[in-house]
């Protein structure tokens, strides 16, 4: 056997999903506002795993959300009362697609069609001729509201079925009979298809999380974790850390975040908790939040147990040119493992170019032309990493919201990609993990960490803009007054628990995310919204008065970024 065919010699490849949802519940645990948990969870996160039951050869990382993972179960729950007792569902598409009755108010009949729209046009709406007439239907009576009330209970009802009908998974969809038979019904859906429906939604979201441990348990997935509500960490523990990429970033008048170093460990610490009462161990790896990081983030990973974590190219490129000055960068420097300092965590690095391939361009391509020239790209790579028999290429992204824009949600790209990714000769798919077990050598050090995301190597995604640095500056005085009442009170544990739970929610990205004049109005809208209600909520918990401000609209948007902006291109 030639050295390009030892199995020791090839190059190894790690792709890791990032699979994430905020937490879209109201405050005091009321209703879903937005139902991308249980809509992505029929879709990628079942499809995913069927990709990867169907190749046994392949291997990859997946990483969760604490909050998604509690999301899902939650639904699970929900359903299933509703099926054994008719509990109603607190999720209103969901409980309109349950029924028996739909809602009889204009409004809420409107809000049901708009809802039903909020799919990929080309990919989704315009595959079902059933689909693609009612969604045509639908938008005409959205530009002349007085049609709505013309609209009769059966047209909601098959608009509701083929909704989620597009929404489910290729996998499922090529597998369930009952799915295929409702398609094949197409028009005048009664209670009974319904409640086909929701036993089948139910189903894929009770067994997700058990399909998921069992590919970690036979070694073909590396389960991974992220702090508990997805907050940026490196902010939360020095708000200053935006400046280390960006000096000249528009900070807000928040000096630092009250004991934010404190709020880190505790997101880490319950983000590690969660994990292990849905999958039974402690996972080695951690993708922090946006692969946020910074030298005290990277530390308190360490001290909390973590082997490795990742985060994106320009935070490398960034750090690598501050440690060594005007120096050009070493070839292939973005295809190794690092530790930073003295320290013994080990740090992965994006592929941006690849990973944005997949994230932004094959979608548009056959699958087997992408797949083909991904092989490419790694071939090349490998053929210029010979002298490194270290080097490892990450292909880090999204696990959602790519497929959307794929023909079949990707099936036929992924199940090509895995297949043959996984036969062949000169690439091997791995871990993270298995990436440090067979480490031949040790990775090479970083002197310094720019502080940085693998949004273009900054915070400026979550920090910076106006009403981004409002938010922050909201959160901020929220913290102040749960600081000072926490001082003043003995809570109960339960009690201490609701507290910080709520503080965590209001602590996470999205909302950051989502601020900016940039992004589209309806999405900002409803996130500003759900933000302040987080907020205020607290401040009931607390037993304290909700200041004034709390009432007011502080964020709007008015942009069209790509794909609807849950995605950013490294450009």
């Amino acid at each position: 056997m030639s050295d390009d065919l030892d199995p020791d010699n090839r190059l190894q490849v790690v792709l890791c999903w990032h699979m994430h949802q905020p937490y879209y519940k109201g405050p005091d645990d009321s209703e879903y506002l937005l139902p991308w948990v249980y809509l992505h969870g029929i879709k990628d996160y079942s499809d995913m795993a069927a990709h990867l039951e169907h190749t046994p050869d392949a291997k990859a990382v997946v990483n969760f959300a604490p909050v998604l993972l509690e999301q899902i179960d939650d639904y699970a729950t929900q359903i299933k009362a509703w099926l054994n007792k008719g509990t109603l569902i607190r999720d209103p598409l969901l409980a309109a697609l349950a029924g028996p009755g739909l809602p009889v108010d204009t409004e809420s009949r409107k809000a049901i069609i708009s809802a039903c729209l909020k799919a990929n046009e080309n990919r989704l709406i315009s595959r079902f001729k059933h689909f693609s007439e009612l969604a045509a239907l639908a938008k005409h009576a959205l530009e002349n509201e007085a049609m709505i009330a013309y609209f009769n209970d059966q047209y909601l009802v098959d608009l509701l079925i083929w909704y989620h009908l597009a929404w489910v998974g290729e996998c499922q969809r090529m597998n369930d009979i009952r799915l295929r038979s409702l398609q094949a019904k197409g028009h005048g859906f009664d209670q009974d298809d319904r409640r086909r429906m929701i036993e089948m939604i139910w189903e894929i979201l009770s067994d997700l999380t058990p399909r998921y441990a069992k590919l970690a348990d036979k070694g073909q997935v590396e389960l991974s974790v992220t702090p508990y509500a997805h907050p940026i960490i490196p902010l939360l523990a020095d708000i200053n850390a935006a400046k280390e990429a960006l000096p000249t970033i528009a900070m807000p008048r928040l000096e630092e975040y009250p004991g934010g170093e404190s709020r880190a460990r505790w997101h880490m610490r319950k983000g590690i908790e969660v994990f292990k009462n849905y999958f039974g161990f402690k996972p080695k790896g951690c993708w922090p939040s946006e692969g946020g990081v910074s030298e005290a983030t990277l530390k308190m990973l360490e001290e909390e147990g973590f082997e490795w974590a990742a985060t994106g190219q320009q935070v490398l490129s960034n750090s690598l040119m501050a440690g060594g000055g005007d120096s050009p960068l070493p070839d292939n420097w973005v295809h190794s493992a690092y530790c930073v300092q003295e320290g013994h965590l080990n740090m992965f690095f994006r592929d941006d170019g690849l990973s944005d391939l997949i994230g932004f361009t094959y979608g548009e391509w056959h699958s087997d032309d992408a797949v083909g020239d991904l092989i490419n790209h790694l071939v090349n790579i490998a053929d210029a990493c010979q002298d490194n028999p270290d080097a490892v290429v990450s292909i880090i992204m999204d696990g959602e919201n790519a497929w959307e824009y794929y023909p079949y949600n990707g099936s036929y790209f992924l199940r090509a990609m895995y297949e043959r990714l996984s036969q062949h000769p000169r690439l091997a798919l791995t871990t993270f993990s298995e990436v440090l077990d067979r480490q031949r050598q040790p990775p090479p050090r970083l002197s310094k960490l720019v502080a940085g995301s693998w949004v273009y190597g900054t915070f400026t995604t979550w920090i910076g803009d106006k009403d981004k640095n409002r938010a922050w500056d909201l959160l901020g005085d929220a913290k102040k007054v749960y600081d000072q009442v926490l001082a003043q009170n003995n809570f109960s544990k339960r009690k201490l628990a609701e507290l910080e739970k709520q503080l965590a929610i209001c602590e996470g990205s999205d909302w950051f995310w989502w601020f900016g004049d940039y992004n589209p109005g309806e999405t900002v809208s409803d996130f500003e919204q759900l933000f302040r209600s987080q907020l205020s909520y607290l401040f009931d918990l607390l037993g304290e008065p909700k200041p004034d401000y709390l009432s007011q609209v502080f964020a709007v948007g008015s942009g069209n970024p790509s794909l609807g902006g849950v995605m950013k291109k490294n450009d």
